[in-house]
């Protein structure tokens, strides 16, 4: 009997050291990218056979649900060695100042920075903590840009040639001539998932950088400027004189980007807003669609326009896995040259990796050209308050549908920022 046991005891044990063994050659990698799912088993299958380690792709979807695992993961101290944290970056610094995060400046810095320079630096920087942060977070890099993205204008080749317009417009009054263009033939002009505020808010934002620049906007948002400065009216008559032209698809206002992208994509709409990763949308939604991409029209001549952009996607390490040195080689890997072409091809998303790009779709380089443009709320040293945001999209909206003027809802906006700035003064 005690022979049996012994070697019952044997059998859990080498069972037990097997499985340890197996478990530390296989990566959890956690994410809820759909589109991208299917390319990345073939991935995993392919550095399995190269180096033997297993690594394991789990989506979760869509990334609201994703977005609640990861909080609930991390409370209950569960979570893989690979994650993705969707959210604000005051909530990327929280998950970094609890110790859920891995630092990986050293790595991005080894061998004279190899791996930091094969990147874009737009989108390192959104996962970048700079010195003197607000979020008290330790300067560094603490995450892995798969892909890059920028929101711009798309424009219809057949709809704008129809109209007798035979190259897309670069000044606001280009735009307009344009529109009047097409509203003599019958075609609609300008369609955005505006119902999705944010949206409002990158293109009010293109054109606060474009009419005022960086310097002002951010003074503003400390509280230095008003809301009711000649420039942040030129802002929001943006929006009266585009919707008074005709310019906008009906409905905009409360129109989520998919049907927008579905009416772009069916050819409803001559221009739209929207963001490199429709590229596999619209391609999806109509193989045919022959169009191009471009800056938002300048309001301003003398300076540039910047646009929302950076990482689309990124991962990050949990900082208390086992499986830590594994991780940063299998994720070397992933964002290397090769498979970054692998990855651009399959998904029509922009590779972060800058080697990559010669394998894009012209489609996708016209998004590439301009990453230099790109400027984002996540890499800014000052950020505005959500109520004030919220109150400014809400009244793009009533300018845009006739229900207030410009000036009214810079004073609203005013309004609202000197009482969260009375709040915050209160809280120090």
């Amino acid at each position: 009997m005690r022979k049996l046991l012994g070697v019952i005891l044997c059998l859990f044990l080498v069972v037990g050291c097997a499985k340890k063994k197996q478990d530390m050659n296989t990566i959890s990698i956690w994410h809820w990218m759909t589109d991208r799912h299917e390319a990345f088993e073939q991935l995993a299958v392919k550095y399995e056979e190269q180096t033997g380690v297993k690594i394991k792709f789990d989506l979760y979807a869509p990334s609201d649900a994703y977005t609640q695992k990861i909080i609930a993961s991390a409370q209950a101290k569960v979570l893989p060695d690979v994650y993705g944290v969707l959210d604000k970056k005051e909530i990327f610094a929280s998950f970094i100042n609890s110790g859920f995060i891995t630092d990986l400046t050293e790595e991005f810095q080894k061998n004279n920075g190899e791996w930091e320079k094969s990147l874009f630096a737009k989108a390192l920087n959104v996962n970048r903590f700079k010195e003197g942060n607000i979020y008290d977070v330790k300067p560094g890099v603490y995450g892995v840009p798969l892909d890059v993205t920028n929101i711009q204008m798309l424009y219809n080749k057949k709809l704008l040639a129809k109209a007798g317009i035979m190259a897309p417009p670069k000044t606001f009054e280009g735009f307009l001539a344009a529109i009047a263009a097409l509203k003599r033939v019958g075609i609609s002009g300008l369609v955005s998932g505006w119902g999705e505020m944010w949206m409002a808010d990158c293109f009010a934002s293109n054109y606060a950088f474009n009419i005022m620049g960086e310097e002002k906007i951010m003074a503003t948002y400390r509280g230095e400027i008003s809301y009711t400065d000649p420039d942040w009216i030129k802002v929001f008559t943006i929006f009266k004189t585009l919707s008074e032209s005709g310019a906008f698809a009906e409905g905009i206002v409360t129109k989520l980007n998919k049907l927008a992208e579905q009416d772009f994509a069916l050819e409803r709409a001559a221009f739209s807003f929207n963001g490199s990763w429709s590229v596999n949308i619209y391609h999806d939604m109509n193989p045919d669609l022959e169009y191009g991409a471009m800056l938002p029209p300048v309001f301003n001549k003398n300076r540039p326009m910047s646009i929302w952009g950076g990482a689309g996607s990124s991962l990050v390490i949990n900082n208390s896995s086992p499986r830590r040195d594994k991780t940063i080689a299998f994720l070397k890997w992933l964002t290397a040259k090769e498979q970054q072409a692998f990855l651009a091809k399959e998904t029509r998303n922009l590779p972060s990796n800058r080697e990559a790009l010669s394998a894009i779709p012209p489609i996708l380089s016209q998004f590439a050209e301009v990453m230099d443009n790109t400027t984002h709320p996540t890499i800014w040293m000052q950020n505005e308050f959500p109520l004030v945001l919220e109150r400014m999209d809400k009244g793009i909206q009533s300018i845009i549908i006739g229900e207030k003027t410009p000036e009214q809802v810079a004073r609203e906006v005013q309004e609202v920022k000197e009482k969260e700035l009375k709040k915050s003064r209160r809280g120090r």
